[in-house]
């Protein structure tokens, strides 16, 4: 059964298809990755996923209910969570206040505990006084993602998670994901092939606002069209 489908998605922007007729099917319980060429359109369709952004047309449904006109808060009580290709912690609180924020918005009993876990599945239960602001890039992605796992999500969309962390981090990255795949459905949009190849059930590529090819990842690997378009020729 799919937890989050679309129909004819589009996006246009003063007449750019930024993201066209796109038809896309989560399985609940899938870690799916989503990847393709810078201006593919993987932020704009992931936006309407959400509901930063209204689509052109197309329909959005999440958990059997057509949120397509539905606000980003609305969807978030619905079970997504999302964190954003660029940071966007409150860095002059805590990071324990920044989780605890996010874990309120879904108005969850159990919020210190929630808070706790979360910063430990990330690695940062060691620093929960410390002001997001003054983290590494590398960690605020950690703190965003803790802020995510907080909310206790049926699905969660990671925009580029790995971004800015080490090699150590990313492994460790790797190991949360293959543990929280038993929890939660994720839609994760990367471009470390590694973690894709890795970690990924399915990945979905876009192209130029449209679906390119959808598969495992060793098929995925082995398309010569998205070799061409994104990959490169295997070595």
């Amino acid at each position: 059964m799919s937890l989050l489908s679309t129909r004819g998605l589009t996006k246009q922007f003063d007449g750019l298809h930024a993201v066209e007729d796109v038809n896309f099917d989560l399985p609940d319980g899938q870690v799916r990755a989503l990847i393709g060429p810078n201006g593919a359109g993987k932020t704009t369709f992931v936006s309407m996923l959400c509901g930063r952004i209204r689509p052109t047309r197309g329909t959005v449904e999440f958990a059997g209910r057509d949120v397509s006109a539905l606000p980003a808060h609305k969807r978030i009580a619905l079970g997504m969570a999302y964190t954003f290709q660029i940071t966007s912690v409150f860095p002059r609180l805590t990071v324990a206040e920044n989780v605890g924020l996010a874990a309120r918005r879904v108005r969850l009993e159990g919020e210190a505990m929630r808070v706790s876990q979360a910063l430990d599945r990330v690695g940062l239960g060691a620093h929960p006084k410390a002001l997001a602001g003054d983290l590494s890039y590398g960690h605020q992605r950690l703190l965003e993602i803790a802020m995510g796992l907080a909310q206790e999500p049926r699905l969660l969309i990671l925009d580029e998670p790995t971004q800015g962390l080490t090699d150590a981090e990313i492994d460790a990255f790797k190991a949360l994901e293959r543990e929280l795949k038993a929890e939660t459905t994720i839609l994760l949009i990367e471009h470390n092939m590694s973690v894709v190849m890795e970690v990924a059930d399915s990945v979905t590529v876009l192209d130029f606002g449209k679906v390119l090819a959808e598969g495992p990842p060793d098929a995925i690997r082995a398309d010569r069209a998205v070799q061409a378009a994104y990959l490169g020729a295997p070595a």
